[in-house]
């Protein structure tokens, strides 16, 4: 147990609920990552962890599978795919541990599906969604500006529970 008095604000307004993404491009970067087995443990699929940097939706996160080692070949060839474009968009060929892909901005062009809609292929074409669902359908090589502070946000949470700094750790130090 822990003593809570004085350590929260009692009047705070409760957190709206966010949801997934809405459709459209936003500039991101990988922030986590990991292996994990598929629910049948039949395959793996590479977890990315992504935070949008720049925009009206900045510090939102965005959860992405790519399903690397499966039992389909079908939906290994497609994670291969998704994954060659990724690598294309951040600018490393041939990772050998996915923390490779962290901080790397890149824009990343987001698909919105509310509960209810129908899958249009695959396996549960024409079946409908049970929950809302928000997929990357393309990575982009970033080319302008980035964003003003720094290029990715730190991976260690901010001490005030706000968002992370836009400047990775190593960045803030004086030259």
């Amino acid at each position: 147990m822990a003593n809570l008095f004085g350590s929260y604000d009692p009047n705070a307004e409760a957190q709206a609920d966010l949801g997934k993404l809405p459709t459209g491009e936003y500039l991101a970067v990988i922030t986590d990552s990991d292996m994990k087995p598929t629910n049948d443990n039949t395959g793996e699929y590479l977890e990315l962890i992504y935070e949008v940097i720049d925009g009206p939706l900045k510090g939102r996160k965005h959860w992405e599978r790519l399903n690397l080692k499966n039992a389909s070949a079908q939906t290994v060839e497609i994670a291969n795919r998704q994954f060659a474009s990724l690598r294309e968009a951040i600018g490393v060929p041939n990772p050998r541990d996915s923390q490779e892909l962290h901080n790397k901005p890149h824009i990343i062009r987001v698909e919105f599906y509310p509960a209810g809609s129908l899958y249009t292929s695959g396996s549960r074409k024409g079946k409908s969604r049970d929950r809302d669902e928000a997929t990357i359908k393309s990575w982009k090589k970033h080319e302008g500006a980035l964003p003003a502070g720094g290029t990715a946000p730190s991976s260690a949470p901010a001490a005030n529970n706000q968002p992370a700094s836009p400047t990775p750790p190593w960045a803030n130090k004086a030259a």
